[in-house]
């Protein structure tokens, strides 16, 4: 089937090009995509993701010395320093933010299936953000501090697959707490959430969607015990509590009961509370779905390091925004493939395998049977 393709044409085979001209369609552009299409300045961002690329003139440099070769990765257009800079600040970012989302989709139903550490039939979602530390004088649009600026990306993690589901990117100045006022709640699904998404009455919104929230909780909550369940305080639980608010700005944002549960983490030699609205589970089962927010961070982790969202291409938010879309649509462009190949590689090892060899025309299959035997 790939027998003579580059192993960049491989890969980009799994994107389906119908739903990107859709999504190129839907935002009218004035720049000229005769000589370079939308499709173009994906595909050289793509190629700069996968090779870890750090400016547009190494962009250029790279794909220059493959002349000869660019036709056969899809690329059809000129490849400038200038005529890529132009496109990054001139095209719609929200052409790649849809394109990126229906990969979404596509990475969510192929790990649907997949077994989660803990046996749920509920959607469990893990909520956090990450900051992008920039130079101020250079995006003076993303102030953050007086001297400082960074864009934050909020990002909503499927942790069947830790598969973005979700992502927001705003300035620095955006409170992460904020991010429930965009997020549709899903009824029945788990959010799990750290103490920086307090906040009593966005949490009731949520309850009355009918999604149920774990939130690690802080110390000083001023509440009433109404109930204590009996636990196995061998498994590291002290106690599982039904409780009120007490103070009167909290009672009236959540005038619900809460669950409280007091776990002790005996790895790192510390005392979690965690709230919940959810009454039915075990609370061991509640403590371990907060462990499992710690993918979400994993995640920031993986992409600071391995995809170019540190380094930007270009210095206005559309470049920004359009780099970072285009990084996520790699992220999950390779988690797509990993999946469809049935590979037990890693994302880091098929990274790894695919930088080293976009232009070689062997199978990807075969290269990651290679780092399997």
């Amino acid at each position: 089937m790939h027998a003579g393709k580059l192993v960049f044409a491989q890969l980009m085979a799994h994107l389906p090009l119908h739903t990107f001209r859709q999504c190129v369609a839907n935002y009218s552009s004035r720049y000229p995509t005769l000589t370079f299409s939308h499709l173009d300045q994906f595909l050289c961002l793509a190629f700069a993701q996968l090779t870890y690329r750090e400016s547009l003139r190494d962009i250029e440099t790279c794909l220059r010395a493959h002349q000869a070769k660019l036709y056969h990765l899809g690329i059809r257009g000129s490849i400038t320093r200038s005529t890529l800079a132009d496109a990054n600040e001139s095209r719609d970012w929200r052409i790649y933010q849809d394109f990126a989302l229906s990969q979404i989709k596509v990475a969510r139903k192929l790990y649907s299936q997949d077994s989660f550490v803990v046996e749920l039939e509920q959607t469990v979602y893990a909520l956090d953000t990450t900051t992008i530390d920039l130079c101020l004088s250079v995006f003076p649009w993303a102030r953050f501090r007086q001297a400082k600026a960074a864009v934050k990306m909020h990002t909503l993690l499927d942790l069947c697959g830790n598969i973005p589901t979700f992502i927001h990117i705003s300035d620095g100045k955006m409170h992460e707490v904020n991010v429930l006022d965009i997020l549709i709640p899903e009824a029945g699904s788990f959010y799990i959430m750290d103490r920086g998404f307090i906040d009593f009455a966005r949490w009731f919104t949520l309850h009355q969607a009918q999604a149920f929230f774990v939130i690690r909780g802080k110390s000083n909550l001023l509440f009433h015990r109404v109930y204590s369940r009996a636990v196995d305080k061998s498994t590291g639980l002290c106690c599982d509590q039904t409780i009120v608010l007490t103070a009167p700005k909290a009672r009236k944002d959540y005038p619900r009961h809460l669950r409280r549960i007091k776990f002790y983490d005996a790895e790192h030699d510390r005392h979690l509370i965690f709230l919940t609205n959810n009454f039915d589970l075990p609370a061991l089962t509640i403590a371990q779905l907060y462990r499992c927010r710690w993918q979400v961070e994993l995640f920031f982790k993986w992409i600071k390091q391995h995809l170019r969202i540190k380094k930007f291409y270009g210095t206005t938010e559309n470049a920004v925004k359009t780099q970072i879309w285009i990084a996520i649509t790699v992220y999950v462009l390779v988690a797509i493939v990993k999946k469809r190949l049935n590979t037990d590689a890693s994302l880091d090892t098929i990274l790894q395998i695919l930088s080293l060899t976009l232009f070689e025309k062997t199978p990807i299959d075969q290269l990651l049977k290679n780092t399997e035997e």
